[in-house]
């Protein structure tokens, strides 16, 4: 790596309704990653590689998603911003950019996330939530929802929540808190812990609502992560209602 070259740390938020996922593909433009490196070509001239902080699924909504770059400029943090700004599309927006250790890296040196997963509890539509929202009318036991958590809660192995094909890479995570609150007609289930797997907050929020409808017991969430078994837990809610909220690092 060249001596002039400089690490950027950028905190992104972005509408994911039309995006096929944070992922760069092949078959299509249309990811985060790919329009961001797109842009970045267009900046600098040569092909840059943008490091997110994890990959959020098709539909998947981010406030705080963190990525990096390495990139040979004289343009200060400040017009980096202005410019990726200028030319994203209005879905995609850069809130900052910091020059970083050469070290840095937003995946690797990751070390807690939030996400936040929104419920319209509601036959009447919301309109303007609609993208954001995952509207389930039947009536919902809070104090049910709410028994299950502690289950789920400090470290486990969370294999029967992923849809990930087994492989040699570890399912066990720490998840911190997990917070659920109504608002009206809205509940949002808060996420807090030191990773996640693929499709796992789903996953995690659609058992929860299995026990908020009497369809599971709270403490039928030791018999799930017990199992290690994906049929074991509940549905895949839709990914619209899933947003990841913040990002931690050791040093920020």
């Amino acid at each position: 790596m060249s001596e002039d070259m400089r690490n950027f740390r950028i905190l992104l938020q972005y509408e994911g309704t039309r995006y096929r996922g944070w992922q760069r593909q092949e078959s299509t433009g249309d990811t985060i990653q790919g329009r961001l490196e797109a842009l970045l070509f267009k900046m600098t001239g040569t092909i840059t590689q943008v490091h997110g902080s994890g990959r959020t699924d098709a539909g998947v909504h981010a406030l705080g998603q963190t990525a990096n770059f390495h990139a040979e400029t004289a343009m200060s943090c400040k017009e980096i911003r202005d410019y990726m700004n200028r030319y994203l599309p209005d879905d995609i927006g850069v809130i900052s950019v910091e020059e970083v250790p050469a070290r840095f890296h937003s995946r690797l040196n990751a070390v807690g996330k939030m996400y936040r997963y929104r419920v319209l509890n509601t036959e009447i539509p919301h309109i303007f939530d609609r993208r954001y929202v995952y509207v389930f009318p039947e009536p919902l036991a809070l104090e049910a929802m709410r028994g299950a958590i502690p289950y789920l809660t400090g470290t486990h192995d969370f294999k029967a929540f992923t849809s990930a094909k087994k492989g040699k890479k570890s399912t066990v995570r720490t998840i911190e808190r997990i917070d659920l609150e109504r608002t009206g007609d809205e509940i949002q289930f808060t996420y807090t812990g030191d990773g996640f797997l693929y499709h796992m907050v789903r996953i995690l929020t659609g058992t929860l609502l299995e026990v908020g409808t009497v369809k599971r017991e709270p403490d039928d969430m030791k018999t799930i992560l017990e199992s290690g078994l994906r049929e074991k837990a509940g549905p895949l809610v839709p990914a619209k209602g899933l947003t990841l909220v913040k990002v931690w690092y050791s040093l920020s």
